[in-house]
């Protein structure tokens, strides 16, 4: 990999990278079950001439290709090529934490928060097995990624997964995940597609209390939920080629988000829940001015009672991530609100910013005050996921 040198537009911002993710090894899970769970947990057999993740034994949970773009060599692949590479084609800092703080240094990047990919970003892909299974799964995953946070020399969070689908095993793990340093989690943003209470009904009030207590943000990744499992979504034609279909999905996936926070909104949950932190992640900020005011104004000639406006509670305890917008992230960013919105790079995947990440803002970057860059690129995530990035060196 070459050494990229850190445009001077950054000078000494603690650059933060508020969405990257882990490409989980075959044996993640095997390596690290006891007993007959070994069996059933999720592990990778060849069907067909086809290497596939399964588990529980025959539940097939999708093709082994590890969603990460970049080549062992480190230069970047594009549209669906990486989709036919085994796990040992790929860049090692897709899952190891030394390559990673390595790549990390070349990029001057000094931070990343990292998310899931096999078991969906809310940690709901594994409904077809039993809750048993399912929460040992969980609980293999969390260990593994507090061990990468802690071989990463602090350098990387990952987001814990959470058993949502039993609300006093969530507020355990969530516990046990504090307890080893984790500084978030990531939830099923779609949770009545499954049968259980919409995220509004207080059922889920014990968590919810939980997390505002602890300062543990809440982040709801697009993707997330039961109806958004494959990143193509829904509504392409049905002609494209995937390459095609893969664009369509990329840029279109937020809508689940804009979905999610409308129902937030409209359901003033958030009202009851000041201190709560929400993140919605990978889904830009361009979009979030329009529905922001769109849903005041037909709260408003519903005759909703709100006591806090749709931008009030956003501009309180809501935060969005942005990275391939630069052409009007100026602007926008100051709609939104300057401290409510972050940087983010998606490395591996698909249309991640890399390896210039930095570079290719510069220009947006430039736009901003001193004191404006540096929330945006680093101080807002550091203030939401509790970073000390003075310590970190």
């Amino acid at each position: 990999m070459t050494l990229q040198t850190k445009p001077e537009t950054f000078g000494d911002i603690a650059v933060i990278d508020a969405d990257t993710h882990y490409a989980e090894p075959y044996d993640l899970w095997t390596s690290r079950a006891t007993g007959s769970w070994k069996e059933r947990v999720p592990q990778v057999k060849e069907v067909d001439g086809q290497l596939s993740w399964f588990m529980d034994g025959d539940v097939r949970m999708g093709p082994a290709f590890a969603s990460c773009t970049i080549r062992k060599d480190g230069t970047k692949a594009y549209g669906m090529e990486m989709t036919t590479w085994k796990f040992e084609e790929i860049f090692d800092g897709a899952w190891d934490a030394k390559a990673r703080v390595a790549y990390m240094d070349d990029a001057g990047i000094t931070a990343q928060i990292c998310y899931p990919n096999l078991l969906g970003f809310g940690n709901q892909k594994g409904m077809n097995v039993d809750p048993e299974l399912r929460l040992v799964i969980t609980k293999i995953y969390n260990d593994a990624l507090g061990e990468f946070q802690a071989d990463s020399g602090n350098r990387i969070y990952p987001m814990a997964m959470v058993p949502w689908w039993d609300i006093k095993e969530s507020v355990a793990e969530v516990e046990r995940c504090r307890a080893m340093g984790l500084r978030g989690i990531n939830t099923h943003s779609q949770p009545h597609n499954n049968g259980f209470p919409d995220l509004g009904n207080e059922h889920w009030n014990p968590l919810w209390e939980l997390c505002a207590d602890t300062g543990m943000p809440v982040n709801f990744h697009i993707g997330g939920g039961f109806s958004n499992t494959e990143w193509f979504g829904e509504g392409h034609w049905p002609s494209f080629t995937p390459t095609e279909k893969l664009a369509y999905g990329s840029s279109s996936l937020y809508f689940a988000n804009y979905q999610l926070f409308s129902n937030i909104f409209i359901s003033r949950w958030l009202e009851r829940h000041p201190n709560l932190k929400l993140v919605s992640v990978e889904s830009g900020v361009g979009w979030i001015p329009y529905m922001l005011e769109a849903v005041e104004f037909q709260m408003r000639e519903a005759r909703s009672d709100y006591q806090i406006s749709p931008a009030e509670i956003f501009a309180r305890q809501i935060y969005a991530c942005s990275w391939f917008e630069r052409k009007h992230l100026y602007a926008d960013a100051h709609k939104v609100g300057v401290d409510n919105v972050m940087f983010q790079t998606d490395f591996p995947h698909p249309v991640c910013l890399y390896p210039d990440a930095l570079e290719y803002m510069a220009d947006a970057a430039g736009q901003f005050t001193a004191d404006e860059r540096a929330k945006v690129f680093g101080g807002n995530a550091a203030r939401v996921y509790n970073i000390d990035t003075a310590a970190l060196g």
